[in-house]
């Protein structure tokens, strides 16, 4: 049963993703983080079955948009197209701009590393979202969503993307421009030696300004340029 404040805070998301859910849990459950179910040993308190089902569903929409949007191109073109949107930076931006970290459910240990700014929880959230208006509309009422109000948010990210490739050399001429310096560090390494998983962050004088995650540590410290890039708002600037 939902509380007066949640049923609130549920509304303000609707508002900010422009669309109204006939059922508010399935709005509620695309927001709950596997880390508050696993703190609050409850297993139904989790995204993760929602987030399965949202790849699919985008991966589908974001093919038939390519399609009819790109007409011309040959299979391959489309393909690496479509290998840049339906990704873990492409939908974490997405999370972003709908503002769905504010209200994510989320462990108290997650929180306090960051993770609600975190690309990979940002992306989740994301797909999970999308089942959610699906299980809620249908397929041709999520498609309809997405095009009329995702798709163009979701297109000025691949042109952006394509714009930049170095994000760390990107984020550091902005930042010399100013006068200020950066610094990356390595948080944690996580996982056997043959598969590590690393947690990068940059900062600016001495404040965090982004967070990222990586099989290694270059590509973690390439996940935080971006990360702080996406979290600053600055890459209209760029």
């Amino acid at each position: 049963m939902l509380d007066q404040k949640r049923i609130q805070e549920l509304s303000e998301v609707e508002e900010k993703i422009d669309y109204q859910f006939r059922n508010k849990d399935l709005l509620n459950q695309a927001l709950y983080h596997s880390s508050y179910a696993n703190e609050n040993q409850d297993k139904t308190l989790s995204n993760e079955r929602l987030e399965f089902l949202g790849d699919a569903v985008v991966g589908l929409i974001v093919s038939d948009l390519l399609y009819k949007k790109e007409d011309g191109f040959q299979e391959g073109e489309m393909t690496k197209k479509r290998s840049r949107l339906v990704c873990e930076p492409s939908f974490a931006n997405m999370a972003r701009q709908l503002g769905l970290g504010e209200y994510l459910q989320m462990g108290r240990g997650e929180e306090l590393f960051g993770g609600r700014n975190r690309d990979s929880i940002l992306a989740d959230a994301f797909e999970a979202l999308i089942a959610a208006v699906y299980l809620d509309s249908g397929f041709n009422g999520t498609q309809i969503y997405f095009e009329e109000v995702l798709s163009e948010k979701l297109l000025d990210y691949l042109n952006y993307a394509d714009q930049i490739k170095d994000y760390k050399t990107t984020l550091q001429e902005y930042f010399q421009k100013a006068g200020k310096q950066l610094k990356y560090s390595i948080d944690k390494e996580i996982g056997p030696e043959h598969e590590k998983v690393f947690y990068a962050s940059v900062h600016s004088e001495d404040k965090p300004i982004g967070s990222g995650v990586g099989k290694n540590k270059k590509s973690a410290e390439q996940a935080a340029a971006q990360n702080a890039i996406e979290i600053l708002g600055i890459k209209d600037e760029l």
